[in-house]
């Protein structure tokens, strides 16, 4: 056919013909197929068809007209122009041999599925689309569930016409293409049933921090429209890509969303509906995790595809969906990623230098933090209303609303996930974005400052006010390296990401009592002994582990995952992760834990850390803190995790624990595994020699050496003066650690505060000899200077 190729004839070097997404469909078929990974059959009209429709209704001429002198700044001028420009093209004739091929190609698509007339998915395909420093994604139409050739060829010239959308012709106008040397092919691709299952976006990088360790799965309900159009918030799934090559079960981290629509076909009416989801599917994970390993193994035999193709590593953008009649998992289309592709290598790190009142909360999209007036539009085309540098808060986004997101300073939506088209637009656009605020819109003060901060981890806040800010920029190659090696503390999984593209040698404290509150919640005993628990409390724990027969099993699954996108984030580089370190008045906050937590009257020197492991009253929730760190270290693949002992009184009681541990199947030097205990109380340091027998290394607590070695409760105000870090009592103790470990071959480090609030305190332990610090974040760059500065006078730079 001189018209129309179908999708297994073409591949990448037709681009030019028909345009980047169907030129993609073709390469998969023809090159990944053969790999296991499906994709819908369909076809494509050319480049060529395109140019020839308009040739034929005379409208080149028309359009160039029509474009000529055009201001796409006016947002009148540019709608009217557009509008005038698509009615022009839904008002021509096909030229009969082209008609004829369209439905030629259609006929033999529905011989092909068994059906007279199979239903079709419609899609726009530019040919400048989807280049490697441009993305057309959005910019031109899609219609789903096409079904009929009288019904096939509205949609198609619909198609044809979309190129000249408002935001299609803003879009080439600011990237340069020339209008009328862009044309359009149209792919026809067999209709996957994800009205009666569901569908999603992947992309082979994290979107938000552009970390390549990971493929990061959405998923919902439905048709895929209302991830894109950011209506619902969907299910989240991080894979590590390391450990699934390796065989691993590398499902390392997922994240329940909302769901709140479904997008279904409703044959009676015969078009697309938007339902409220069912409570029971809004708390079910939309994918089983076999199947997100498989579309994550798909994706990255695409993205290795591609990036083998272009001589160059090619992050993909993919969409997915999985067909209810037959349960089969499909690709639906796949381009390269190009937000995070082109950004360099400055790491910007923002923080708030002051807090004030919350006004609105969701997920953070970027790091950044920005302020502004805010703006409340519920529709685009009041964008006269917007002015350059205010924040847009809306319900949700769609390209439509684009010009406006331009002029933005930061943009929250009430509904949309991370990977809806307001969180795409403001990544492209570098400003911070809050989606999923629930309540945004009624909540936020119209016309007045406010200060939206996506610097604080996974939720992104809106404050009242002009909060002051600061921003510090890292040149990763301009850090001076050290001999003595600089690791990073983290707190929660969201923090890892962000933190893990920082130039360090890894985590020296990772704090699993973080992920206790953050993730799992619920009191480990309140678990293991669930039957035992009042009726109230029963239904507290059985709100947050309904999904779980075995509550024990809620427990290793919440903790690993949280656990895992940490040493995912960091791998191949150690992670140290501390045992957990609550004392028993922050245990008894924990959903239950106030019936399994005695009451003391100083829990800072009482039951805690490692008294706790071999203790007949926490034991069993020690095992299953054991039992989640197997599972992140056996099955999901990642040995760069380690373990830390906290607050271990005797070598006597280090032992105890090292036996516990046995006993759940962690041994030391198993599988290269290493134990740490930490240096925190001054027999660690005096019996140093002892606890060298024991363990692998160890990190330096400076807040509660501190504390024990002056004689002081660190968190009495009356006292709170005489705490410093400083004193020569504790240098003197760390000094005398740092001797002595080393006189036994064993590391020491140190993961406290103090070098990460005293950079004189850090220059110390340098000369001393100690083997790495563990920092703060957001004191890296400036400790680094210091400590590259010391070994220099050192003589060991």
């Amino acid at each position: 056919m001189r018209w129309v190729r179908f999708f297994h004839e073409v591949g990448l070097e037709d681009v030019p013909l028909v345009g980047g997404k169907n030129a993609s469909l073709g390469e998969m078929i023809r090159e990944l197929s053969p790999l296991g990974v499906k994709v819908p059959g369909g076809f494509a009209t050319t480049s060529e068809a395109y140019w020839y429709f308009l040739e034929t209704n005379g409208l080149k001429e028309a359009i160039a007209q029509e474009l000529t002198g055009l201001d796409v700044e006016d947002p009148k001028a540019l709608q009217g122009a557009s509008r005038r420009l698509r009615n022009l093209i839904l008002k021509g004739e096909y030229p009969p041999d082209l008609r004829e091929e369209i439905l030629s190609a259609y006929r033999q698509l529905s011989q092909e599925a068994g059906e007279e007339e199979i239903p079709v998915a419609v899609r726009s395909s530019a040919t400048a689309e989807d280049l490697p420093t441009a993305s057309f994604a959005g910019q031109q139409e899609s219609y789903l569930y096409v079904q009929g050739e009288e019904d096939l060829l509205q949609h198609v010239k619909r198609a044809m016409a979309s190129l000249f959308t408002a935001r299609a012709i803003s879009y080439r106008a600011h990237m340069g293409f020339d209008h009328l040397k862009v044309a359009l092919s149209v792919g026809v691709q067999r209709m996957v049933r994800a009205d009666t299952a569901t569908s999603g976006v992947i992309f082979t990088l994290d979107p938000d921090t552009g970390h390549r360790g990971f493929v990061y799965l959405t998923a919902i309900w439905g048709l895929g429209e209302n991830i894109v159009q950011g209506r619902v918030v969907p299910d989240g799934y991080y894979v590590h890509k390391e450990a699934l090559k390796a065989g691993y079960k590398a499902l390392v981290y997922k994240r329940l969303g909302t769901k709140e629509l479904t997008l279904v076909f409703d044959p009676k009416e015969g078009r697309l509906k938007n339902r409220p989801t069912p409570p029971y599917l809004r708390n079910q994970f939309a994918l089983e995790d076999e199947e997100a390993l498989r579309l994550a193994d798909w994706s990255l035999k695409i993205e290795e595809h591609y990036s083998k193709k272009r001589g160059a590593p090619t992050p993909m953008d993919i969409e997915w969906a999985k067909d209810g009649p037959t349960g089969e998992l499909f690709i639906l289309q796949a381009r390269p990623e190009t937000v995070h592709a082109q950004k360099s290598p400055v790491l910007r790190v923002y923080r708030l230098l002051a807090r004030g009142e919350v006004v609105a909360e969701g997920l953070a999209v970027g790091e950044a933090i920005a302020t502004g007036r805010a703006r409340i539009l519920k529709d685009p085309k009041k964008m006269d209303r917007f002015q350059e540098g205010e924040v847009l808060i809306t319900e949700t986004t769609n390209p439509d609303w684009e010009p406006i997101m331009k002029k933005a300073a930061a943009i929250v939506t009430e509904r949309g996930g991370r990977t809806s088209h307001a969180a795409i637009v403001a990544r492209e656009l570098g400003v911070p974005a809050v989606v999923g605020a629930v309540g945004a819109t009624r909540a936020i003060p119209e016309g007045e400052a406010v200060t939206v901060s996506c610097a604080e981890g996974e939720v992104g806040r809106v404050y009242r006010g002009a909060l002051p800010f600061e921003v510090e920029e890292i040149r990763p190659e301009a850090l001076p390296r050290t001999k003595t090696r600089i690791l990073v503390n983290v707190g929660t999984p969201e923090e890892a990401l962000k933190a893990s593209l920082l130039p360090t040698d890894g985590v020296g404290l990772a704090r699993m009592e973080f992920v206790f509150a953050s993730h799992v919640r619920v009191h480990p005993l309140a678990l293991t002994r669930f039957e035992t628990l009042p009726l109230s409390v029963q239904r507290e724990v059985e709100a947050l582990t309904e999904a779980y027969g075995d509550k024990r099993a809620y427990f290793v699954d919440r903790l690993s995952q949280g656990v895992g996108l940490i040493a995912a984030a960091f791998y191949p580089r150690p992670v140290i992760l501390r045992f957990s370190d609550f004392k028993t008045n922050e245990y008894a906050r924990l959903v239950g834990g106030h019936l399994f937590e005695p009451k003391e009257e100083n829990p800072m020197l009482g039951w805690r850390g490692a008294s706790r492991y071999y203790h007949p009253d926490y034991k069993e929730g020690f095992l299953l803190e054991v039992a989640a760190v197997r599972r992140v270290r056996e099955e999901m693949g990642l040995k760069n995790l380690h373990v830390m002992v906290p607050f271990c009184r005797t070598p006597e009681e280090g032992a105890k624990v090292l036996e516990v541990m046995a006993e759940g199947g962690l041994r030391r030097g198993e599988e290269g595994l290493l134990v740490y205990v930490m240096a925190e109380i001054p027999s660690n340091v005096l019996e140093a020699e002892a606890f060298a027998e024991l363990f692998d290394g160890f990190s330096i607590g400076s807040n509660d050496l501190t504390q024990l070695a002056l004689g002081l409760d660190r968190d009495s105000e009356r006292v709170a003066h005489l705490f410093d870090e400083r004193r020569e009592t504790v240098k003197a103790l760390c000094a005398l650690l740092i001797e002595k470990a080393h006189a036994r071959g064993k590391t020491v480090s140190i993961c406290g505060q103090a070098p990460s609030d005293y950079p004189e305190f850090a220059a110390f332990l340098v000369e001393q000899g100690i083997d790495s610090l563990s920092l703060n974040p957001d004191a890296l760059l400036r400790t680094v200077r210091k400590v590259a500065e010391v070994e220099r006078a050192l003589g060991l730079g």
